[in-house]
C-alpha cells in the first residue's frame, strides 16, 4: 500500500495547465526526487503533496494515514530563541504552550502524559541531529540553523520529508552531513534538487515533470538519464512519423477539383482529427544553446596576489596568503559559509582592497565576472532592455543576434523577454545573467555560485562550456559534481582565515583530507608554484623567444581558421562550384595541423618550465 497516492490530480494558475490529470504512488521508505526543467511544476507538486496548495480536480491521499511535511527552502530571517523552542514549534499549538510552559508560564491545558511524549521527542532529535538543545540560533551557523528546522520539520514524525532544493546556500560540509543523515534513516523523501552528487547519491526513484505529465523511473539517477535518452529518441521518432504523414494528408487534400470530388470523406475526417492532434500538442521546451565567447589570449601570469590578507568589520577574515593564477589555471574555491569565499574573489579581481599585501593583474585580461548576487542584472528592467543597452541587435563573437533570438538560446520565450526583471524566478534570472555575460567576450571567467536555480540540463550544458572555455577559470560553488567536472586546482579557505591550495579537482582534494591525519598548515609563504621571473632563466635563450611567440602564432592561427568557419558557410561560395571550398577545406586542414603543433609544443615547453622549477 503507497503512503502517498495521487490520483487524476491537475491545478493551473492563470496560464496553461501546470499539471493535467497525474497520477503518482509513492511507497514507504522510497527517496523520490522529482526532476525537469524551471517552470515545468516541480515546486508545484511539492506543494500540494504538502497542502499548501489545493487541486483543482483529482485527490491526494495517505493511505496509511498521515500528513507530509516540508523542510524550508530559505532559513527565516527572523529565526529565534533556542535549539529546543525551535524544534518544539513543530508541534503547533501545544509546541507553544510547551516553550511558555519551560519559560514559567502557566499552561495547565497540557497533559503531563503529552508534556512528556514531547520533550523525548525534542531530546532524540536533538542528539539524531547533533545539535545542542540549549543553544540560541543567533549563534548558529547557517548548517546548523537548516538541522534545527529539519528537527522541527520532523517534530510530529510525519509520513514523507518533503524538501525543495534542501542544498542551497549549504556548505559543502553541512551537505554531506544532510546526505547521510537523510540516506541512513528510512523516513519516506520526495525532493527536488539541481545538486547532481546530492540526487546521485540519495534518490531510490526519479519522476520527471513535463509538459503537464509526471513520468516515473524506478531507477538511480544514471539508469534515469539512459531511460530518458531512449524515450525521448523514440519520441522525436514518432514525432517524425506523425509530421511526415499530416504532411502528405494536407498535400491530398489540396489536390485539385477532380481530386475533391472523389475524395474519401472517412480519410477527410482522418486529417481533421490529425490537425486537432496537433493543436492539441504540447511543445517540449528547447534545450539552452548559449555559446561562450573567448577573447585573445590573457599574458602568461593572470593574477599574482602577495602576502594578501583582508579584514571585516575590524576582524581579520582572511590571513595573509600568497597567490600565482597562470593562463589556463582552472580553479575552484571553496569553504563553509561565511569563511570568506566571495571576499577572496573580490580581493583578486581588484573590486575590493586588501587589509595588506598586493594583488596585480597580468597584461591583456579581459574578465567576465558571474556573481552570486546578480548585481549586473537591473531588476527595473526587462530581460531584454538588460541584454539591449538600448538596441536591438548583439553582436556574439563576429555574428549579430536579435536580442530576442539570442535570449531563446537562454530559453526565453519573446513574452518572457517582455516582463519584468524582478517577477523572474530564480532559474530564470541565473539564465538572464548568463546571457548577459556571455555577451562580453573574456579570457578570465569568474564565477560565484553559478548553480543555483538551475535545472539539471541547463547546468549540464553550463558545465560543458565551461569545461571547454579556453582560458583561465575561477569558480566558487558548493556543487561538487560540477566542480569535478571543471577544474585542475583547488582553493580552500576556513573559518580560522586560512586560505590553502591543493591540486586536482575535488575529489582529489576529498582524498587528501582523509589521507591527512591533521590540518595542513596555513599558507602564509609564497605559492609552491615559483614566479614567472624565477622560472625563466632555466630556459635557453631560445627556448625562451619560442615560448613568447607561441600564444601570438595560436592566436593568429585561431583568427584564420574561424574566418573559413565563416566563409565556408556563406552560400555565395558554392555559386561557382565546389572547387573554392574544397581549397578552403584544404587550407583549414593545414592550419588545423599547424595549431595542434603549436599547442603541443606550448604544452612541451611548459612541462619543461614547470620541471626546471621543481
Amino acid at each position: 500500500m503507497p503512503v502517498i497516492s495521487i490520483s487524476g490530480v491537475s491545478i493551473s494558475f492563470s496560464g496553461p495547465t501546470v499539471l493535467d490529470k497525474v497520477n503518482l504512488h509513492i511507497d514507504r521508505g522510497e527517496r523520490v526526487c522529482i526532476v525537469g526543467r524551471n517552470g515545468s511544476g516541480k515546486s508545484t507538486l511539492l506543494k500540494l503533496i504538502t497542502g499548501m496548495y489545493g487541486v483543482d480536480e483529482g485527490s491526494i491521499t495517505f493511505p496509511e494515514g498521515g500528513q507530509a511535511a516540508l523542510l524550508p527552502q530559505e532559513v527565516p530571517s527572523d529565526l529565534n530563541g533556542t535549539v529546543f523552542e525551535i524544534i518544539a514549534r513543530g508541534f503547533g499549538e501545544k509546541g507553544k504552550r510547551l516553550i511558555a510552559m519551560r519559560a514559567g508560564q502557566r499552561a495547565d491545558d497540557l497533559d503531563p502524559e503529552e508534556q512528556w511524549r514531547m520533550e523525548q521527542r525534542i531530546e532524540s532529535l536533538t542528539a539524531e541531529l547533533d545539535l545542542d538543545p540549549q543553544s540560541e540560533a543567533s549563534l548558529l551557523s547557517g548548517g546548523l540553523k537548516r538541522r534545527a528546522l529539519l528537527g522541527q520539520t520532523l517534530a510530529t514524525d510525519p509520513v514523507a520529508l518533503v524538501l525543495d532544493e534542501p542544498t542551497n546556500h549549504l556548505d559543502i560540509d553541512s551537505i554531506i552531513w544532510l546526505e547521510a543523515y537523510l540516506k541512513k534513516g528510512d523516513k519516506t523523501l520526495v525532493f527536488v534538487t539541481h545538486d547532481r552528487a546530492f540526487l546521485r547519491n540519495l534518490a531510490t526513484r526519479i519522476v520527471e515533470v513535463e509538459l503537464a505529465q509526471l513520468v516515473s523511473y524506478r531507477c538511480d539517477y544514471d539508469a534515469y538519464l539512459v531511460r530518458r535518452d531512449e524515450r525521448l529518441a523514440a519520441e522525436e521518432k514518432n514525432r517524425q512519423a506523425f509530421e511526415k504523414k499530416l504532411s502528405q494528408e494536407e498535400a491530398w487534400i489540396r489536390q485539385g477539383i477532380q481530386a475533391r470530388r472523389t475524395r474519401n470523406q472517412g480519410r477527410v475526417k482522418a486529417l481533421v482529427k490529425l490537425r486537432e492532434e496537433r493543436r492539441n500538442q504540447r511543445i517540449r521546451a528547447g534545450t539552452s544553446t548559449f555559446t561562450m565567447q573567448s577573447s585573445g589570449l590573457s599574458g602568461r601570469k593572470v593574477i599574482t596576489a602577495t602576502n594578501v590578507a583582508c579584514d571585516y568589520d575590524g576582524k581579520r577574515l582572511l590571513k595573509p596568503f600568497s597567490l600565482e593564477i597562470f593562463r589556463g589555471d582552472r580553479i575552484g574555491v571553496i569553504g563553509p559559509n561565511g569563511s570568506g569565499k566571495t571576499t577572496l574573489i573580490q580581493t583578486l579581481l581588484g573590486e575590493l582592497e586588501p587589509s595588506e599585501g598586493s594583488v596585480e593583474h597580468g597584461t591583456k585580461l579581459e574578465i567576465a565576472y558571474f556573481d552570486q548576487l546578480r548585481n549586473q542584472i537591473d531588476e527595473t528592467k526587462t530581460p531584454f532592455d538588460n541584454i539591449a543597452d538600448g538596441n536591438e541587435f548583439v553582436m556574439i563573437g563576429t555574428e549579430k543576434k536579435h536580442v530576442i533570438s539570442y535570449l531563446q538560446e537562454f530559453l526565453f520565450t519573446p513574452d518572457r523577454a517582455r516582463v519584468s526583471t524582478k517577477t523572474l524566478s530564480g532559474g530564470e534570472r541565473n539564465r538572464l545573467l548568463l546571457a548577459k555575460l556571455f555577451t562580453r567576450p573574456a579570457n578570465l571567467l569568474v564565477m560565484d555560485e553559478p548553480t543555483n536555480d538551475l535545472d539539471a540540463e541547463t547546468l549540464e550544458l553550463l558545465e560543458e562550456h565551461v569545461s571547454n572555455f579556453p582560458g583561465t577559470l575561477i569558480i566558487v560553488s558548493h556543487d561538487r559534481a560540477f566542480l569535478e567536472s571543471t577544474i585542475t586546482l583547488l582553493i580552500a579557505t576556513d573559518m580560522d582565515g586560512n586560505v590553502r591550495q591543493f591540486n586536482g579537482g575535488y575529489n582529489d582534494w576529498t582524498k587528501q583530507q582523509k589521507a591527512q591525519s591533521s590540518p595542513q598548515t596555513s599558507q602564509n609563504t609564497r605559492s609552491s608554484r615559483q614566479t614567472w621571473k624565477q622560472r625563466t632563466p632555466k630556459l635557453t635563450r631560445k627556448q625562451r623567444q619560442e615560448l613568447d611567440e607561441l600564444p601570438g602564432m595560436i592566436d593568429e592561427l585561431e583568427q584564420q581558421k574561424t574566418a573559413i568557419i565563416k566563409s565556408l558557410t556563406d552560400p555565395e561560395l558554392y555559386r561557382d562550384g565546389p572547387a573554392k571550398a574544397k581549397a578552403l577545406e584544404s587550407e583549414m586542414e593545414n592550419i588545423d595541423s599547424k595549431l595542434k603543433d603549436a599547442l603541443e609544443r606550448w604544452e612541451e615547453l611548459e612541462s619543461l618550465l614547470e620541471s626546471l622549477a621543481q
